[in-house]
């Protein structure tokens, strides 16, 4: 689902933000991400979603392979992978539907699909009943909740989340973890950046830790 191969990214200056990184993550695996600030985990999510291009090495993600990646084929890799945000990025004067909704009004679904589906994913992140909220009348849990349900609603084999707890209480960060728990249980592959050693430890699952760009730990 994800592989890298000998993956270096480095900005001018020689900054090098990503060093030799090789790393598989199969169909269906949910695997952390740890390291120290700066260590490259934010330019690892943006090689994932092509936001950014591998200077050197190999990069492939749901069957795309993104060194050939043509600007055409990008909007359909980008189907097949929901982000969550550690700052949310929700749309402050939409409401909580409005903000739900706008990956499938983006690819032009028709209204009663959107209804039906935003409707089914808030439920899903028990939300159902904020549909008319605005963001900023939400708890920063909700708004992460939201943040979840707009990376889930067009249906996404790949969620990655960076820092998804990062602005939260351990209460709600195990609200979190539970609810991507869910999320894979259903068969989707998820890959979470984090600082929380503890969470992580406690979850059992793989981790993969980076520093100073390169993986030492859990490829």
């Amino acid at each position: 689902m994800i592989q890298f191969s000998h993956v270096y990214k480095t900005y001018p200056g020689d900054i090098h933000a990503l060093r030799d990184v090789s790393l598989t993550i199969d169909k269906g695996e949910f695997v952390f991400l740890t390291g120290p600030s700066g260590a490259g985990k934010s330019t690892l999510f943006k090689l994932i979603s092509a936001y950014e291009q591998a200077t050197s090495g190999r990069a492939q993600v749901a069957g795309f392979d993104l060194n050939h990646i043509k600007a055409a084929q990008v909007p359909y890799l980008r189907r097949r992978i929901g982000v969550v945000y550690q700052d949310f990025r929700l749309l402050k004067k939409r409401s909580v539907f409005d903000n739900v909704a706008l990956p499938l009004v983006v690819r032009g679904e028709r209204p009663s699909y959107i209804e039906r589906r935003v409707q089914d994913v808030l439920d899903q992140v028990s939300l159902g009943f904020k549909l008319k909220a605005l963001p900023e009348q939400m708890s920063g849990g909700e708004q992460q909740r939201v943040a979840i349900a707009r990376a889930l609603v067009h249906q996404p084999e790949v969620l990655i989340a960076d820092e998804p707890t990062g602005n939260l209480d351990p209460v709600l960060s195990r609200e979190i973890l539970s609810l991507l728990d869910g999320v894979n249980a259903q068969g989707t592959t998820v890959f979470v950046a984090t600082h929380d050693h503890d969470m992580v430890k406690k979850s059992g699952r793989r981790v993969v830790d980076l520093d100073r760009g390169a993986v030492v730990g859990g490829a």
